[in-house]
């Protein structure tokens, strides 16, 4: 019989194909893939498919921390500096120190003592907040100080305070887990048992590090082979599991508290533990858990010459291994999972070289969005020349007109002139040459002006009116009167605008009167604009025609058009709005009404 035991015992053995390793430390000896991970890696695909580079940064993370869940470190610091590229990319200085930290501190766990130093020191530089800096100062330092305890407790119990004030309790349970770390290297249990009872009440809200402090302490506590308190501890750690359906945790920590038992010749207990593990796994579809505690069973069994029970756990695992193998999703996931992997590795690559078309393709836009700027820029200039072509042409054009219109003037005062010497009138001669040659000096200087002041421009209109006056006493006598509300000095009027209408008035109108006639002129402020009113009484237009030569009409329709083609050249120049209107007084009245209006110009 016992012979025959230990033949189904060694076929057991080489079916189960591995050998039993005893649950000593309380850890998972399988890694998982754990629904959060899968979730985090499927959430990392759909934001590469819609190409979400914040959403992408952030996935990253969530996966390195699955990943360091799992203590598969190398992963965690593969997503870490995926992530902390994108953060670089984007300018994120507060992502980049983030990343840089929590970097430093996945390689300081897998004893990347250098390179997690340098991280820290970057992570200082980079951040702005001031408690950051301090913090990533402090675990720089630390690291330096490596093997000197006193000035590594005391950086880390300068974080502990920092992170409490922040109530960052995830990271306050990490550093009393260091600190736990530090003081059992230099073998004071005690210590270290009260720094993970620290960290414990700081992770309760953070199921994957209580499990991992609660582990710590009953190793602890069956290193003292305190027994009792180890049992205690992996009790409240199972009905967490429980509470969580953690399966996985709860058949491991089982199977470690067999072997507490078994430590402490209670053989019933551990067989009950390691029983209520196998019906767990068995039930949850846990293939690999499952062979573990039978393996565990038979070796018991074995170590206690009990082969019927053997025999049994033996049969009943065969019986339902059909169903365990049916229902274990693990090798499923586990391949599911190298699938989305191998997704996301492919979506990596098409997303980097979609960005480095994206690169070319702005690059391209900023060179043609530059050459349109120097076309815009080039038509500008080309726009801005023509204007001021055109501009120029225009002062051209106007004051070739002011010119024209002094030959007229000075034709016309020199023909008076000659008419008194003709009569022998001296006197008179002279008197007219004297006015004459200050009107002209003040016409020369302003011959260049567009506008003039308004008291410059009434004192030439007065000389000329008296001048005229010399020669056409008998015709007619004048008054000019100016609306006091006006300032002379400041307010500036077209040149040579009037004074044709003035012409007008005396020498097609005034001067075939036979009765001596009034012309009238009124400067007054209508509204925003300055209104000239020109009134003469004399024999109007219509009957001036009449007696016009040829010669005449064409020269007073000429003086007319050049005062209209000056107003035009003065709106256009200067964006005003000038106009003049002539109008025929009806019988019995004769004469004519110019009136010409212009907006208030307070500096040309």
């Amino acid at each position: 019989m016992r012979r025959f035991t230990a033949i189904l015992l060694l076929m057991l053995s080489l079916l189960l194909s591995s050998t039993a390793v005893k649950a000593q430390g309380g850890e998972p000896k399988k890694k998982e893939t754990p629904a959060n991970l899968k979730k985090a890696a499927t959430d990392l695909e759909r934001s590469l498919i819609e190409n979400d580079n914040s959403k992408i940064a952030r996935n990253y993370e969530l996966l390195s921390q699955e990943f360091d869940d799992k203590d598969d470190l190398p992963k965690a610091e593969e997503y870490l500096f995926k992530a902390l590229e994108i953060y670089t990319a984007a300018n994120d200085i507060a992502g980049r120190a983030k990343m840089m930290r929590k970097i430093a501190r996945v390689q300081e766990h897998q004893g990347k003592l250098r390179a997690a130093a340098q991280n820290y020191n970057a992570a200082a530089t980079t951040a702005i907040d001031k408690t950051a800096k301090t913090l990533n100062l402090n675990d720089y330092n630390r690291l330096k100080n490596q093997g000197n305890p006193q000035i590594e407790e005391s950086y880390l119990n300068a974080n502990i305070s920092l992170l409490n004030k922040q109530r960052k309790k995830a990271e306050v349970a990490d550093t009393y887990m260091q600190l736990a770390a530090l003081n059992l290297k230099g073998s004071d249990t005690t210590a270290t048992l009260q720094n993970y009872e620290l960290a414990l009440g700081q992770a309760k809200n953070y199921p994957v590090k209580a499990i991992k402090i609660y582990s710590e302490i009953a190793k602890l506590h069956v290193a003292a082979k305190r027994y009792e308190e180890a049992v205690t501890v992996v009790k409240e750690l199972l009905e967490d599991a429980k509470a969580l359906k953690n399966y996985n945790t709860q058949i491991v920590q089982l199977q470690y508290l067999a072997s507490i038992y078994f430590k402490m010749d209670d053989a019933e207990n551990g067989v009950n533990a390691l029983k209520e593990s196998y019906k767990i796994a068995s039930a949850n579809g846990k293939t690999f858990e499952a062979k573990e505690t039978v393996i565990l069973l038979i070796d018991h069994y074995k170590a206690t010459g009990d082969d019927k029970a053997s025999m049994e756990m033996y049969e009943e695992f065969f019986k339902n291994l059909d169903r365990i193998i049916l229902s274990d999703t693990s090798l499923t996931d586990a391949k599911t999972f190298r699938v989305t992997e191998e997704r996301i590795r492919r979506l990596e690559t098409e997303k980097s070289f979609k960005d480095e078309l994206i690169t070319r393709k702005n690059t391209f836009n900023y060179l043609l969005l530059g050459f349109m700027v120097l076309l815009l820029l080039l038509f500008a200039f080309i726009v801005k020349a023509l204007y001021s072509i055109k501009t120029k042409n225009k002062e051209i054009a106007l004051q070739s007109l002011r010119r024209e219109m002094n030959p007229h003037f000075i034709f016309n005062s020199l023909n008076s002139v000659n008419q008194f010497i003709a009569q022998n009138n001296e006197l008179e001669a002279n008197k007219y040459l004297t006015s004459y040659s200050n009107l002209m000096r003040n016409t020369m200087e302003n011959s260049n002006k567009d506008f003039v002041t308004l008291g410059n421009e009434i004192e030439n209109l007065t000389k000329y009116l008296e001048l005229e006056h010399l020669r056409f006493k008998d015709k007619f006598r004048f008054e000019i009167k100016v609306d006091e509300k006006l300032d002379p000095d400041t307010i500036w009027v077209p040149n040579m605008i009037v004074q044709p209408h003035l012409e007008n008035a005396i020498w097609h109108g005034l001067r075939y009167k036979e009765e001596r006639g009034v012309l009238k002129m009124t400067v007054e402020l209508a509204g925003k604009k300055i209104l000239i009113t020109i009134d003469d009484d004399g024999i109007g237009p219509t009957k001036s025609g009449e007696l016009k030569t040829h010669n005449q009409k064409a020269h007073n329709s000429r003086g007319l058009t050049n005062t209209k083609e000056r107003m035009t050249l003065l709106n256009e120049l200067y964006k005003t709005n000038m106009a003049f209107t002539v109008t025929e007084k009806t019988a019995p009245e004769t004469g004519t009404i110019v009136e010409i209006t212009f907006p208030i110009i307070n500096k040309p």
